[in-house]
């Protein structure tokens, strides 16, 4: 019912149809609230812990994926490339403890979220989990304290902790209809002010960037081989796996382009889409009949800690990497080196 209800309202977010406008009052009440609590922030009623290191905030407007999560792994590789040392710090999907919690590669994804858990096997830098960033960023910094910038994963709308760069990221949906909740797709107007805007996706249109605003910058996701879940056995490139029979699952906040980028590279797939942030304990490839799954990194670390999917042979993973303009690391970096530390 609610995978249901999720598919329902995701359709009517991208038009101005009969179910926008019937949750249009709701939206303006939405804005007016979400409106009144960024004032009290400006004003200083209510306070903004600042960071004795420069905080750099990758977020979105648009509800449900867009990208975070392979945006932020560029950016510590970006950051790090320049000589910093940066951390990582995040709510943590799912997790069960609201206390700082630094994510290793033995965390089991349900206490500390399958995205952190990614971004620390793959980042290189110390993430730290906890329902208050602020208290998050402390945590980690007295824990690492060789480390001189933090990147909040997902912390576009927690005000409570001060930033120094915000960047906004978006995909190719825009903004949708526009509208703010439940009317739209969007938590804050897309005239929000940001330090920078990144679009993921293939192609940057003109119409696409006048709905973004700013001067966007182009990301793209790209996946080049498959490896399998399991561990053993060597990558295949995608172009090899043509004469297999494919089906493409992800439990992302959107499937399709997972989907479309595996058809880019030539594949013929089936496509099997999940709820963001799935579980995998309904065994969804019991009934599927493939010679080979594939799947997103993000759902394998959770994979990888059930008994009858860890081994299952059929299961391979498409690693992605983010492509960006140089550019915005540089301008990225200036801004962090620009802020004088506590």
């Amino acid at each position: 019912m609610a995978s249901s209800l999720e598919t329902t309202l995701t359709r009517a977010w991208l038009r101005r149809g009969p179910l926008a406008w019937a949750l249009l009052p709701l939206a303006l009440l939405f804005r007016l609230l979400s409106g009144l609590r960024r004032l009290l922030f400006r004003l200083g009623v209510k306070r903004a812990e600042r960071l004795p290191v420069p905080v750099v905030v990758v977020g979105n407007i648009f509800i449900g994926g867009t990208g975070k999560t392979p945006l932020t792994i560029w950016l510590a590789d970006a950051l790090r490339a320049a000589g910093l040392r940066p951390g990582v710090i995040s709510r943590g999907h799912g997790g069960e403890n609201s206390a700082p919690r630094e994510v290793t590669l033995q965390c089991d994804p349900r206490e500390v979220g399958d995205e952190p858990l990614l971004i620390a096997a793959r980042a290189g830098c110390p993430v730290v989990v906890g329902r208050r960033r602020a208290e998050a960023g402390r945590a980690l910094l007295a824990a690492h304290p060789e480390v001189d910038v933090l990147i909040a994963d997902d912390g576009l709308q927690h005000y409570a902790l001060a930033r120094d760069v915000e960047i906004v990221l978006f995909d190719g949906r825009g903004v949708g209809n526009g509208w703010l909740l439940p009317a739209g797709p969007l938590r804050e107007p897309p005239s929000r002010r940001r330090d920078f805007t990144v679009v993921n996706a293939p192609e940057l249109t003109p119409a696409l960037a006048a709905a973004v605003g700013g001067t966007p910058y182009r990301m793209q996701l790209s996946g080049e081989f498959a490896e399998p879940l399991h561990g053993g056995g060597a990558r295949m490139l995608l172009a090899t796996l043509r004469d297999k029979r494919i089906v493409a699952a992800a439990g992302i906040g959107n499937p399709g382009r997972f989907f479309a980028m595996l058809k880019n590279s030539g594949l013929t797939v089936g496509e099997l889409p999940l709820p963001d942030h799935h579980d995998f304990l309904d065994r969804p490839f019991d009934a599927v009949d493939a010679d080979i799954i594939l799947i997103t990194e993000k759902d394998a670390v959770k994979c990888r800690q059930i008994d009858n999917l860890k081994d299952d042979p059929r299961l391979w993973v498409v690693p992605v990497t983010a492509q960006l303009d140089a550019r915005l690391a540089e301008q990225i970096v200036e801004k962090c080196r620009g802020r004088s530390t506590a």
